[in-house]
Order: C-alpha cells, then structure tokens, then sequence
C-alpha cells in the first residue's frame, strides 16, 4: 500500500486555504492593534529597519527586530522537521500537527497579559506565521502564502491579465481562487480588528477556533481516504 492521500489533497485544497488565510490576517490585526502596532507576520519590514538601524548606529532598536527574524527562522526549522518525522512515520499526519502547534501556543498567547512587553507576543506571533507558511504552500497547483498577500496578489494578477487577453479560463480559475484568498485575508483582518478591540489579547483564541475547524476538516478528510482504500 503507498503513501496515503487525504481526500482530496485537503492540505493544498481551496477551503482550508481559505481558513489559513482568514488566521493570517487575523493574527496581523491581532498584533498592530492588541499588541504594540507592528504586523509579525512577514519580516520584510523587520530587516528593513534592521538596516535602517545599522546604518544610523542605533544598535539597541536593531537588536529589537532580530529576535522576530529568528523566530521566523525556527518557525521554518519546526515545520521541517514536523514534515520530516511524518515521513518517517513518528508523526502521523504533518498537517494536523502544524494546525495543533499552532492551536496550543495561540492558546497560550491569548492568556498573556497586556503588561507583558509586546516583543514576547510578537516574537511568539512570527514563529507561529512561519511554521504556517513554510507547511502549506501549494494551493490547487499553484504556490501561495497563507499569512502575506503581495506574491497572491502578482499571482492573481498575472492570472486575471491572462485570462482575459488569452481567453485562458484556466487561468480565470487561478486569479479567481487567488483573489479568493486575499479576502478572506481580508475577512480575517477586519474580524481581528474587531474582536482585539473589543476583547483585547484573549481575542486570538477566535483564531484557535479557525485552526481546529482546519484540524477537523484534515482529520475527517483522511478518515474518509482510509476507509476509502
């Protein structure tokens, strides 16, 4: 017997793209608003002002970006090395254990208080970002983020210009999906924007509550591939 499928291929499927996404842009409100304006998801602006700070000698505020950088760095550590124990059997399902990691230390983010220094949530947010987008990249047939928008936008661009100038309907199907994607980051953003505002740092347990539909999803997914071979 090969290696199982999930049914069908639910961890590059559109619906629990569309979740990811939706916890993306939750977590990038979550962090701006609730916890000391900054977005942790994506680190491009970290290594900006790393070198805007180098460059004028303020040391202390360039040791403040680093640590975001190296959560994401071990963020990408983790979720290889989660795919990799799944491949020599010692986990059973790497998707279902990325969703859980991240349930658990969402969990545990949500009961940090307000008096904590940000840093330790940001920090906490980035590494959870990276063990998300390094475990699921492809959507359908096609690579995607789940936690940042620019190369979903390029992407759904490219698609819709070719769709229309080539009459490619294939290509209207990907920038139709892709467009998707970007609102339901979208979605989620403005649902972490209202809940953070009304429930301050416990809010992101309504993340949690998207990551275990996710993990339900994945989990009811493969026991229909099982019973199916």
């Amino acid at each position: 017997m090969g290696k199982i499928k999930f049914y069908p291929n639910t961890e590059e499927s559109l619906r629990l793209g569309l979740l990811l996404a939706m916890v993306g842009g939750f977590l990038d409100a979550y962090t701006y608003i609730g916890r000391g304006e900054v977005f942790a998801n994506a680190q491009t602006g970290n290594i900006v002002l790393l070198g805007i700070y180098a460059a004028q000698g303020r040391w202390m505020h360039a040791l403040l970006v680093v640590p975001p950088i190296i959560a994401f760095i071990l963020g990408v550590v983790i979720a290889e090395s989660i795919k990799k124990s799944a491949s020599k059997g010692l986990i059973p399902n790497w998707a279902q254990g990325v969703i859980l990691l991240e349930m658990l230390v969402l969990i545990i983010v949500g009961f940090v208080p307000a008096g904590i220094p940000d840093l330790f949530v940001t920090v906490t947010i980035s590494f959870i970002a990276s063990v998300q987008v390094s475990s699921f990249r492809t959507l359908i047939d096609s690579p995607y983020s789940s936690t940042m928008c620019t190369g979903n936008l390029r992407t759904a661009s490219k698609a819709l210009f070719e769709s229309v100038v080539n009459h490619d309907r294939t290509a209207a199907r990907q920038s139709g999906r892709f467009f998707t994607i970007i609102l339901a980051f979208l979605c989620g953003a403005v649902l972490g924007g209202i809940l953070t505002a009304h429930f301050s740092e416990r809010s992101v347990w309504a993340a949690v509550l998207i990551l275990a539909v996710s993990f339900c999803m994945l989990f009811m997914d493969e026991r229909r591939t099982r019973r199916a071979a």
